[in-house]
């Protein structure tokens, strides 16, 4: 399993050493929330093309970047985001209009496309699109809205992505990743990692946890393994 890091959970001031300390672990893929204080239900404002230009100045070409765009106006000012340097682009299916469209745009400018969903939104909202995904990110909070624990009903939305993926690929159709995100620690990650996960956005339990990311790191590893 792919663990990447959300960096909306770093000290801002010291995103720069953060960052450091990530690639020092041996993590080479970053996770970018992207909220514009409208879409998200707590109106919160994260950051955007700007800071994510620099970070991919300070980290090179060899880390893979994605961002998830918590924003209104995806459709609008997704290269923005390309141009700022990310390797994905990830938006939410309830606030975009013509994922099709969006989806080709992205492939057009050499940029992945990934596609995401709230716990309430059902799996069908986002299949149609599956054969031209490169990624499907699971919520397993809702974003935006802190405090919240990881919610484990999201098993059976999970384990149809799966499946449908599974038979896509055996079909020789595209290669497209599933990834969760929300409350994920290590007394959890081995659960997930059941569920058919690929990839795992962790924020707290891999920043903020006592140890250093590192150590917390082998710690979510070890989980994956016993």
């Amino acid at each position: 399993m792919i663990i990447t890091p959300s960096i909306l959970t770093a000290d801002f001031c010291e995103i720069g050493r953060t960052i450091d300390e990530v690639i020092e672990a041996g993590i080479n893929w970053i996770h970018l929330d992207v909220m514009d204080g409208n879409w998200v239900v707590n109106r919160t404002i994260t950051f955007g093309p700007a800071l994510i230009r620099s970070i991919r100045k300070r980290v090179g070409s060899n880390v893979f970047m994605d961002c998830h765009l918590m924003v209104t106006n995806a459709e609008e000012n997704w290269e923005q985001y390309v141009d700022a340097g990310v390797n994905l682009v990830i938006a939410h299916v309830e606030a975009i209009e013509d994922m099709s469209t969006l989806i080709s745009n992205l492939h057009a400018r050499d940029c992945q496309a990934g596609a995401v969903l709230n716990p309430a939104t059902p799996a069908a909202a986002i299949l149609p699109f599956l054969p031209d995904l490169d990624l499907v990110l699971v919520m397993s909070v809702v974003p935006g809205k802190g405090g919240q624990s990881f919610m484990p009903e999201m098993e059976e939305k999970t384990k149809l992505f799966r499946a449908a993926i599974d038979a896509q690929i055996a079909a020789g159709g595209r290669q497209t990743k599933l990834m969760i995100d929300g409350g994920i620690k290590a007394h959890n990650i081995a659960q997930v990692a059941d569920w058919g996960i690929e990839v795992a956005v962790v924020g707290s339990g891999l920043i903020n946890d006592d140890g250093t990311i590192a150590q917390n790191l082998t710690k979510i590893k070890s989980s994956l393994l016993s």
